[in-house]
């Protein structure tokens, strides 16, 4: 069974949202034309790159357990407030999130480019998260251990797997882009990206390794599609656009990165 942020990465990458694609699991997206940067036969093995999910018997097990009892106490907190804030993951949604980190109101509008390449890259995450959560096949962790959740439990999010987190692995290399392409944010923008990823585990529908291997599985792809020649010539095409936003609407800095740093919520 699909992770639903790899399965449907590609539908989530021309706008439609997790909500959507979690109402109609008896209805699947008809498959898309692959549209990545990275050919199939040249992609990461993400099976053998990413380290196996902690067994039962595993003293990382016992932790994942612990932080998902643990994390259950911010329900109805401002933290709590925020993972349900970071359930979207559509190229709209991803780019208000990363608005405050990046300094710029960043939409699929005034960055078109920006936003035509993370469709494009989201094609090739949600690809290798798909290798590995097959693989690996872990169970979420409500399905240990009762508690709250900030996500509807939907019969496709039951059906799909733990590790690594899709999310953790599409923030991240969300980040790790508009680090490349704001350096001097580049201090907001991965606090943000961290954030994002570990809004899975306040909201207990991933355990704390699933977002670790998620920043790992997103630093491989973000590694390999230096590789294609399209790519940089498309991300510079965004280095342009972005660096205009920035000149032209400079925006305020934000309270939530300050906020979030130094700080994890488990």
């Amino acid at each position: 069974m699909r992770g639903i942020i790899g399965a449907s990465v590609i539908v989530m990458a021309l706008g439609c949202s997790e909500a959507v694609a979690q109402q109609s699991p008896a209805q699947p997206a008809a498959p898309r034309p692959y549209r990545g940067f990275i050919p199939r036969d040249q992609a990461p093995d993400t099976r053998t790159i990413m380290p196996p999910p902690p067994a039962a018997d595993d003293h990382r097990d016992s932790y994942d357990r612990h932080t998902f009892k643990s994390t259950r106490t911010l329900e109805g907190s401002p933290r709590w407030d925020l993972a349900k804030g970071d359930l979207p993951y559509t190229i709209p949604a991803m780019l208000k999130t990363f608005s405050c980190a990046a300094g710029i109101d960043l939409t699929s509008e005034n960055a078109p480019k920006l936003a035509d390449l993370l469709a494009r890259v989201g094609a090739d995450v949600g690809a290798s998260i798909d290798l590995a959560k097959d693989h690996f096949k872990r169970k979420r962790p409500y399905f240990a251990d009762e508690g709250s959740l900030c996500a509807p439990r939907t019969t496709s999010l039951d059906g799909s797997f733990d590790y690594p987190s899709g999310h953790s692995s599409w923030g991240w290399t969300i980040g790790l882009i508009l680090t490349e392409l704001l350096p001097e944010r580049s201090t907001e923008l991965l606090i943000r990206a961290r954030a994002f990823g570990e809004s899975r585990v306040v909201c207990g529908v991933h355990n704390a390794s699933a977002i670790d291997a998620g920043r790992t599985l997103g630093s491989v792809v973000f590694a390999r599609l230096h590789g294609s020649a399209d790519y940089r010539t498309r991300l510079e095409d965004a280095r342009a656009e972005v660096n205009a936003l920035a000149k032209a609407e400079p925006k305020e800095a934000c309270s939530l990165e300050a906020s979030l740093m130094g700080k994890t919520p488990y």
